[in-house]
């Protein structure tokens, strides 16, 4: 903060209603964990060489990845450094639960990613007492640098349908691992190209000459001194993407590669010597790593859509997925917990992101003057076109959505695990249905207005050095890994169905879904309040949940099988889907904003719940079809939400900048010319733009070399 602000972001601050700090120690659940994160991330971004002198977007691929695992040491040895050991595990949790620092070190993401978020966990959630001690211990030193690898070229979702196979040998007591297919070649783990040695491996068990499920599997990739792949195994980076291009995804096949019989993990299964096949009865289903191949282009053009749509047309006539009609299996059933773990961090960190990118978005949008409101009035900062408000605003409060319905479902996900360990799997499916549809919804969301966030900023919001791009890329992702988006809003919408149906045998329901027993007057007064909306969107969920389930039972009736009446209903189910995410989403905001704001100063807490309307109206604007079919909601109602919509934009105006303030990014962090804390935007696009190593000489070699000579007619 060390040059002069600009004038504009100051007078923004000076406009706040509420106290910046006071908002930052809510968002970070207390002062003391803001504090402490502050504390941790100077401590980080002190260390010498994390920062790129050069901006990795003007590196090569290889020397991008090359350049990560580089600081990715770099970076692990200073949080290391940087730990302070008389915080106690729930402090630490609060220092970082809100933390991006990666962030301010990779734009791209790290080589070490995997490990962390799914190796580790892999081994917590699948490895017995023995072998957790063992894995852990190396892991946990970053002796070993480990991934994850379930889905495959051919296969995601359906786990099922894997492909790789752990053929279980007596004689020797080894697995012999084999990938008989180009298909079944692993396909897109992050670290798994050149970064990671050991990998945990989902595979398909054969044992006395009967299949035993998908199970897991550790094992060496490569060696520990040379890192050379170890014999039989074949490994590989997938190419260029998107986004993420620094975490080093990759392929693994294999060619009979043996390996001991206790690198299977064994908590919920395992072979005996003889080959004997034993399963935990307390087991359930695991739903794996998704990250499919997704062409993503956002340009318009018809002839570009044609492009798109070719390709996505003729990549769905070829890959095969799920199944429609479920085979009969004694499979072993695995557990959720790193599956679900996953999804409720990355409910998360969309909040996270897409604050990331509203911050720079209206600090941005404080700064840049266009255009003329009045006639000789001068060119007004374009945050005051409401426009741009309407853009801008919902992406603030649903971060704070977001974030707030996150520490709601990790409360759930630890108690469930709680209760897991007790043999209580009682709350099971209920964390696993709303763990689905809100990584979709979130997913969804959050590129949705990241895009917006990006496009609100211009021409400027196309450049890399806004950083806006690359959080689109990184939240993009999100939308097909960890379970493609549409799949997971049918694994939620199948507890919907069967909701409905012990609603309709007059059974209790879980707690999420227990609205849909209750009785619909259609004629019932539609209430523009945030908790009548509430019920309006609950109205829609059951309506949409009733028409796919009536839709299913015509289908049957006319005799389709079950399946494929769901398949043919399977757009309803979606809608369905969604609609109970957003109910849920609304009435978790409210419920956490009103529970946990009680102590706050007034202005802070009428901000907090002009907020929550903003977003409750502008979904019930956003989906004024849905509740026009299911409820009363009348043109005058309709009218007057939109009036109160505008009316809450202009009340919110004043504190955007100190909204965004108040989620606390250090530049660094932020990583943008457009977003800075000083607002020094024009400054930095150039500072940056000279950085260029085309900058570096006044005449390119290409010109003497081919340029001179066609000009001059001698080519």
């Amino acid at each position: 903060m060390g040059a002069k602000v600009n004038e504009d972001l100051l007078s923004e601050r000076k406009k706040c209603e509420f106290n910046v700090e006071e908002l930052t120690n809510y968002l970070d659940g207390g002062a003391k964990a803001t504090e402490n994160r502050r504390k941790l991330e100077r401590k980080v971004l002190s260390t010498k060489g994390l920062i790129d002198n050069v901006p990795e977007e003007f590196l090569s691929h290889k020397e991008k990845y090359e350049n990560a695992v580089r600081k990715a040491v770099l970076f692990y040895k200073a949080m290391k450094d940087a730990e302070d050991p008389n915080l106690s595990e729930q402090e630490r949790a609060n220092t970082t639960y809100r933390s991006l620092l990666p962030s301010a070190v990779f734009k791209d993401n790290s080589p070490f990613t995997l490990h962390v978020a799914m190796f580790i966990p892999a081994i917590l959630g699948h490895a017995d007492e023995e072998q957790k001690k063992y894995w852990m211990n190396r892991a946990s030193k970053m002796e070993i640098i480990g991934t994850y690898a379930q889905t495959e070229l051919g296969h995601g979702t359906f786990i099922r349908g894997l492909e790789t196979t752990a053929t279980y040998d007596p004689k020797t007591e080894e697995f012999v691992m084999h990938s008989p297919t180009l298909t079944s070649y692993k396909w897109w783990p992050g670290s798994l190209a050149h970064t990671a040695n050991y990998c945990v491996v989902m595979a398909h068990l054969y044992s006395q000459g009967k299949s035993c499920g998908i199970q897991p599997f550790i094992i060496q990739l490569r060696d520990e001194e040379t890192h050379m792949p170890l014999p039989g195994i074949k490994l590989g980076e997938i190419g260029a993407k998107l986004g993420f291009n620094t975490v080093n995804n990759g392929f693994l096949g294999f060619e009979n590669h043996r390996i001991p019989r206790n690198r299977m993990l064994m908590k919920n299964a395992q072979v005996l010597k003889d080959g004997t096949f034993r399963k935990s009865p307390n087991s359930k289903l695991t739903y794996g790593t998704m990250v499919y191949v997704r062409v993503v282009i956002v340009n318009g053009m018809a002839n570009q859509l044609a492009r798109a749509v070719t390709i996505a047309v003729r990549y769905s006539a070829v890959r095969r997925q799920s199944e429609l009609k479920p085979e009969k299996s004694s499979n072993s059933k695995l557990t959720y917990g790193t599956m679900v773990y996953v999804r409720v961090v990355i409910v998360n960190a969309m909040a996270n992101q897409l604050a990331r990118a509203v911050t720079i978005a209206v600090r941005y949008s404080a700064v840049r003057r266009q255009s003329e409101l009045k006639p000789d009035a001068g060119e007004p900062q374009i945050l005051d076109f409401v426009t741009q408000q309407h853009k801008l605003f919902i992406a603030i409060a649903s971060s704070h959505a977001f974030s707030l319905t996150a520490k709601w479902l990790t409360r759930m996900y630890y108690k469930v695990t709680a209760d897991l360990e007790k043999g209580n799997m009682d709350e099971l499916p209920e964390l696993h249905a709303i763990a689905c549809c809100l990584k979709a919804v979130t997913s969804w969301d959050t590129s949705a207005m990241t895009e917006r966030c990006r496009t609100s900023c211009g021409g400027h919001g196309y450049m890399l050095s806004s950083n806006l791009p690359q959080i689109y890329g990184l939240v993009t992702a999100a939308v097909t890994y960890e379970g493609e988006n549409t799949v997971l809003m049918l694994q939620t919408a199948r507890s919907l169905v069967k909701a409905w149906e012990q609603a309709a045998a007059g059974k209790p329901l879980s707690p999420t879904m227990s609205y849909l027993s209750e009785k619909i007057d259609k004629k019932q007064k539609w209430d523009n309040s945030v908790d009548g909306i509430i019920k309006g969107f609950r109205r829609v969920a059951t309506g949409k949940v009733a028409s796919a389930v009536a839709s299913m039972k015509k289908y049957i009736k006319r005799g389709l099988d079950p399946e494929d009446a769901w398949n043919m209903s399977s757009v309803q189910l979606v809608a369905a889907s969604e609609a109970h995410c957003r109910a849920f989403i609304l009435s978790t905001y409210k419920a956490e904003v009103d529970r946990t704001t009680g102590s706050l100063s007034e202005p802070l807490r009428r901000l907090l719940n002009e907020l929550v309307q903003l977003y409750a109206i502008y979904w019930t604007l956003e989906k004024l079809g849905d509740l026009l079919l299911y409820t009363s909601i009348s043109e005058n109602d309709i009218r007057e939400l939109q009036s109160t919509y505008e009316d809450l934009l202009g009340r919110i105006r004043p504190n955007a900048v100190g909204l965004v303030d108040a989620f606390d990014f250090s530049d660094q962090i932020l990583n943008s010319t457009l977003g800075a804390y000083d607002g020094r935007v024009y400054e930095r696009l150039m500072e940056e733009a000279l950085k260029s190593p085309l900058n570096a000489e006044p005449v390119n070699q290409s010109f003497h070399k081919y340029l001179k000579p066609f000009m001059q007619g001698k080519l």
